[in-house]
């Protein structure tokens, strides 16, 4: 596919980098390298995450006509990828709600547990993993409701806390979580297809590591409550200050035998996108795939580099297009005086910081955007920033500092018509940043 041209097309050529990142994270390209032989048994598929579905219909694609295969995963709502002509649905996809649990996930997690249940050293398990499987794969503790789970899950959202964080307080809230999953298996042989949403690509938190040994502990699940200041019922508490909730680590016998490979990563994606810009004459600078913090000023941090870039030719000349990835956190504050809360995600919070920080700084454009498709809990992927950006809003009598005070960036940017909307991709490789620096 040819590119635009990065100076007459700023936008279009970004959203070419964005399509490269995420062309290069879907299943179908990813998957047959890592498909194990069928067994002499049954081959059971399982899995949850935002790829879930495209996941699936992969390993239906590509796995023999003639070998026996069945299962269940579990996707997040509106994305399950249209069925291609003429392949049969051999395993089952649902759908349940992401961020925030329901009772679909509920359900879904329930069936799942229940699948695995009497296999034999013949059969395999093949687990399909990819981020959005915490939500979409819960499966409460005892003496903890779906209620209490989404609250805790909602606070711990709000909170600012890392994907880490958030994930070992899941696994230990969890009957199926934390390597859980795998021990239900035994003793089939599991094998785990995983694509990277984390910084590090650690499989251990990616969708909570259902598969993989835990090496968090219900002490380290403690602190984080304690930290963000989120309530426990007493019953809950007292399990995990008693290690009742205790998952299963490095080492254990449950994991004998298992094998787990990363088919998509978000540094692949990036390269895919440095590619494509080296391709159209720009050169290309990864910074990293593992950047966290809060989204705004993880912006203003990208900002600094590219006036640098724009204002003194340091540390890159330009022409060029600066990339990033990783999972940043919007910290939400209370309102003041009933002040109405704003809609957006991270790609769109950094945006704005972004915006906010380069002041207008000429032949800088940006585009930040999840690889899910989806920022937050609206229907974009996020947002572009071209140097006309404050002007523009300032016209329609918009600032950005009341937009980032109460976490609205998707209304700053739709009134812009500066939203980038995808749809969902079907697959998910974190969070994309691509600056254009002319």
């Amino acid at each position: 596919m040819t590119a635009p041209d990065p100076a007459s097309q700023p936008r279009l050529f970004l959203e070419h980098l964005f399509h490269a990142a995420v062309t290069r994270a879907l299943p179908l390209h990813n998957t047959a390298a890592f498909l194990p032989a069928p067994p002499k048994g049954r081959t059971i598929v399982i899995g949850a995450g935002k790829a879930g579905g495209s996941m699936a219909q992969a390993v239906e694609a590509l796995w023999p006509a003639e070998a026996r295969l069945e299962g269940l995963v579990v996707t997040r709502y509106h994305h399950i990828p249209p069925r291609p002509a003429g392949l049969p649905q051999r395993i089952e996809i649902v759908e349940a709600a992401h961020p925030v649990p329901d009772a679909a996930g509920l359900q879904a997690a329930g069936r799942i547990l229940a699948m695995v249940q009497g296999l034999t050293q013949d059969d395999l398990v093949l687990c399909l993993i990819s981020g959005g499987g915490s939500a979409l794969l819960t499966l409460p503790c005892e003496g903890l409701s779906l209620q209490d789970k989404q609250r805790i899950n909602q606070a711990l959202l709000h909170s600012g806390a890392n994907i880490g964080e958030m994930n070992c307080v899941r696994k230990h809230l969890s009957r199926i979580k934390g390597g859980r999953l795998a021990a239900a298996c035994a003793p089939a042989r599991v094998v785990t297809l995983t694509i990277s949403d984390v910084p590090g690509d650690d499989p251990s938190v990616i969708a909570s590591g259902p598969t993989v040994p835990d090496v968090t502990s219900c002490a380290d699940a403690l602190a984080i409550l304690k930290r963000y200041r989120i309530d426990l019922p007493a019953a809950v508490r007292a399990q995990l200050e008693s290690g009742v909730l205790e998952t299963p680590k490095p080492g254990d016998k449950t994991f004998s035998g298992h094998d787990v490979h990363m088919i998509a990563t978000p540094q692949q994606s990036l390269e895919a996108a440095a590619q494509a810009a080296r391709a159209a004459g720009i050169e290309a600078c990864i910074l990293s795939d593992e950047m966290e913090g809060e989204s705004r000023e993880v912006g203003k941090v990208h900002a600094a580099l590219a006036r640098a870039v724009a204002q003194k030719a340091q540390p890159f000349s330009k022409p060029c297009v600066i990339l990033s990835g990783g999972e940043t956190t919007v910290t939400v504050e209370p309102l003041k005086d009933g002040a109405a809360r704003g809609k957006g995600g991270r790609a769109g919070e950094f945006c704005l910081g972004l915006a906010l920080a380069l002041q207008g700084q000429p032949g800088v454009y940006a585009l930040a955007a999840d690889t899910d498709g989806i920022d937050g809990m609206e229907d974009n992927a996020g947002a572009y920033v071209a140097p006309d950006t404050l002007a523009r809003a300032a016209a329609q009598g918009m600032k950005v500092d009341a937009f980032l005070d109460r976490n609205d960036a998707f209304g700053y940017f739709a009134a812009l018509g500066d939203l980038v909307v995808t749809g969902p991709t079907h697959t998910n490789v974190n969070d994309f940043r691509a600056l254009l620096i002319l």
